[in-house]
């Protein structure tokens, strides 16, 4: 403790006497450059005090710049120098030359002191979880943030939040989990890139947690929300990284992150170049059990991409009580998918033809994103905020496919096809938001969200008749399809040191339109839904609450489901949408347990949702081909129980497990055939973090999820492991990851249709991925592998 208070005394007292230094006369200037002794890397912010070499009284000093430079004008050269920085040992230096009323010092190398920074974070303030109403608040101490790790790591410690090797964030073992920068989004929060790693843990103030949102967040909703609530410091200088990937099947990128903070703005961007090959392995049969005829079919799909995408943008705080952001994103790919299809039809056992279906495909996708958001703060208390912000979004394809059918054997089957598909989707989003406290315990909020979805998409197939190419007009269409959602909320709290209750309603409007311009057929919806939703707790101890919680929620049809569009890479299995499609309704309840017990953080909950018209895919069988389209068929009421926790017995093990089974009772009739049934499924994470000697991580990741049964079958379970190694350098500066997703190649998703007239089988497999990472985190930016994930 006492390197610690020194070193903030010295840094006070260096500050009021620059002051007094810069009235006086300036005789000579003292100049000089700071860096670590192990990276060579400047020291930013480190502080240089200069001494009286008589009466040992410090007479003046400053601090580094964010190159790690100095210049301080002095007086009186009777004079020695100290130089300090938090986790360093303190550089003392007696001897020096005066040239030209320069004193220059040249660089100076400061050699770590991990006891030093030990005793801080030993004696300093421990991180703890605070529950609220509706969430849980994650304040970061002293503990995290003088270690200098970034945003991923700090999330890593909060309790209910996983975040592996390669960056991937989960809360309560589900994915989807949407990232906020306080309270909104931000290109800083993106999973996609390494954006998150420019964020030290010494920027945050806390993390909130939310798992089932209140009526201000939409209702359709994620599986939940993490909101990073930075400090309001003026000055944090540069963070970056950049990174180098590589990987077996193809996964090579580079990609980077800079970040860089002022007292009045905030500037940051990201760039990323690479290639990626996403093979997969697939099977299929249809087996027509009235005339005992069966096709077989597999095969190997490629997605492979070149991709290029660039971030800029912009935090400006005008002063203290309003800050703007501006940002924009560039991407651009360009996607080759070749694939090859093997086919057998048999009549009983004897063989009728063998051919082979080969696809060439070819892609561009443009994209671009803008974000303009501004929020103010009121004078009388923080926590009263407006917000106000508008997004708008673009994605482009123009992609051509060309179909070849070769007949190896038997009947002959020679057909040739292609498509030209051009789409296009606009989104954009219009939202405001105030909160208003209006004491301690009462909060109101208010606000609404405007979203546009425009989207156009030109499919057409031409068949070889002769030798020119002729449209099949039974499977081309233009499909156009517009959503807008106006949602208006307003909830009221109440909240003390104990308990708290907090009631809410979303009302959202849906205009909906979709039109086939080739056949003029048209479907139009416009439904208005009340979404109420109602939240209590009771904190029985600092270790110990209870939260209970109702909400309805939405699920609407997405693009691909609506568009009546034909999939035709393989031809005997055909996918389709449905522009008649409805929207799922769901009443979810929730009654959660939060607890802490030593060094574990355990969280569980009972919970039932009831669904109404839930979307199934439906599968129709007609001349040995099987048709699947979404259908809404009947409710589905589901009681289930998830745990989830975390226990760090020691600073080198992390273990954490995540178990959730639920029964569910389906009740539908489509077409006369009557659905119902019950089942049950469950799933099963288990995953651990082994620290080893020389700064190396071990991270394995086990995974089970159970089969079920489905309205024509079941879906067959499956078991996977993943492996993860790090290893840090230099202090974190360099970080080299190796990892194995599906070690044993067993992440297979089988699904069976098992019905009167026919049957089908479905296999699709990925298989074992291998990548390599190295990254360079440079200023106080931590580095962290660009995974080069689709965005």
């Amino acid at each position: 403790m006492t390197l610690y208070y020194k070193l903030i005394f010295n840094t006070f007292f260096i500050i009021f006497l620059s002051h007094l230094t810069f009235a006086q006369e300036q005789s000579v200037k003292v100049i000089g450059s700071l860096i670590e002794e192990d990276t060579k890397q400047p020291v930013p912010y480190a502080t240089v005090a200069i001494y009286n070499s008589e009466t040992k009284v410090i007479i003046s000093g400053s601090t580094t710049d964010d190159l790690g430079k100095f210049n301080i004008p002095i007086t009186n050269t009777n004079v020695y120098f100290e130089i300090s920085f938090m986790g360093y040992k303190t550089k003392t230096i007696t001897t020096f030359t005066i040239t030209n009323g320069v004193i220059d010092l040249g660089t100076i190398q400061l050699a770590s002191d991990s006891q030093a920074l030990d005793e801080v974070i030993v004696t300093g303030e421990v991180s703890k979880t605070v529950f609220k109403l509706d969430k849980r608040v994650f304040n970061v101490g002293k503990d995290i943030s003088s270690t200098g790790v970034s945003a991923l790591e700090v999330l890593n410690n909060v309790p209910s939040v996983n975040v592996n090797i390669e960056g991937e964030v989960t809360l309560r073992g589900s994915g989807g989990v949407q990232i906020l920068i306080n309270g909104k989004p931000s290109v800083l929060a993106d999973q996609s890139s390494n954006a998150l790693g420019t964020i030290t843990a010494d920027m945050i103030e806390s993390v909130e947690v939310i798992t089932n949102p209140s009526a201000k967040y939409e209702a359709s909703g994620t599986s939940g929300i993490l909101n990073i609530i930075l400090k309001k410091e003026d000055k944090k200088g540069w963070n970056g990284s950049i990174s180098a990937n590589t990987g077996i099947p193809d996964n090579h990128s580079i990609g980077g992150s800079l970040n860089r903070r002022t007292e009045k703005f905030n500037l940051f961007t990201q760039f990323g170049v690479g290639y990626r090959s996403l093979p997969r392995d697939t099977e299929a049969t249809n087996r027509n059990l009235v005339n005992n005829e069966t096709v077989y079919s597999n095969g190997e799909e490629f997605r492979n991409e070149t991709f290029f995408n660039i971030t800029l943008g912009t935090d400006y705080h005008l002063n203290k009580y309003n800050v703007f952001t501006l940002s924009g994103n560039f991407a651009y790919e360009i996607e080759d998918q070749p694939s090859e299809t093997n086919f057998n039809h048999f009549d009983g056992n004897n063989l009728i033809s063998r051919w082979v279906r080969n696809e060439t495909t070819e892609a561009t996708n443009p994209k671009w994103q803008y974000e303009f958001n501004w929020k103010k703060t009121f004078q009388n208390n923080e926590d009263h905020t407006f917000q106000l912000s508008a997004l708008g979004r673009f994605f482009g394809k123009d992609q051509s496919s060309e179909f070849s059918d070769t007949t190896l054997e038997g009947d002959n089957v020679n057909s040739n096809q292609r498509t030209a598909t051009e789409f296009q989707q606009s989104d954009y989003t219009f939202k405001a938001d105030y909160v208003n406290p209006l004491n301690e315990n009462y909060t109101l909020e208010t606000g609404f969200q405007y979203v546009i979805n425009d989207v156009g998409n030109d499919f057409e197939v031409q068949d070889l008749v002769g030798n020119n190419y002729v449209t099949n007009e039974n499977l081309t269409n233009n499909f156009e399809w517009n959503q807008n959602v106006l949602g208006i909320y307003a909830t009221g709290a109440y909240e003390n040191d104990t308990w708290g209750i907090k009631a809410g309603l979303r009302i959202e409007n849906t205009d909906l339109s979709t039109l086939l311009t080739n056949t003029n057929e048209s479907s139009s919806k416009n439904f208005t839904n009340l979404f109420p939703t109602f939240h209590s707790s009771y904190k029985i101890g600092d270790n110990f609450s209870l939260q209970a919680g109702y909400s309805k929620r939405i699920l609407r049809p997405r693009l691909w489901d609506l568009n009546p569009f034909f999939n035709i890479r393989n031809n005997f299995n055909i996918n389709t949408g449905n522009p008649d499609l409805q929207p799922e309704f769901t009443h979810s309840y929730e009654l959660t347990s939060i607890y802490k017990i030593g060094k574990a953080s355990l969280s569980s909950s009972i919970y039932h949702r009831y669904t109404t018209d839930v979307v199934e895919r439906v599968s129709t069988f007609q001349d040995n081909v099987t048709l699947s389209t979404p259908r809404n068929i009947g409710t589905n009421a589901t009681i289930g129980f998830e745990t989830n926790g975390k226990y760090s017995p020691s600073k080198w093990l992390t273990l954490t497990g995540d178990f959730n089974f639920n029964y569910f009772d389906r009740k539908g009739t489509f077409e006369d055939q009557v659905f119902d049934f019950t089942g049950n499924q469950w799933s099963t994470r288990l995953g651990s973090k082994i620290g080893l000697p020389a700064d190396i991580d071990l991270e394995m990741t086990g995974n089970y999820r159970s089969g079920f049964k489905t309205v024509q079958g079941e879906q067959s379970g499956y078991a996977f492991l993943d492996l993860g190694l790090r290893k840090k350098i230099f202090k974190g500066k360099i970080v080299a990851n190796l990892g194995v997703r599906d070690v044993f190649a067993s992440r297979i998703q089988e699904n069976y249709v098992n019905q009167p007239t026919f049957e089908t089988y479905n296999f699709r497999q990925r298989g074992r991925f291998i990548t390599f990472g190295i990254s360079y985190g440079f200023g106080k930016g931590e580095a962290m592998t660009y995974s080069g994930r689709r965005r």
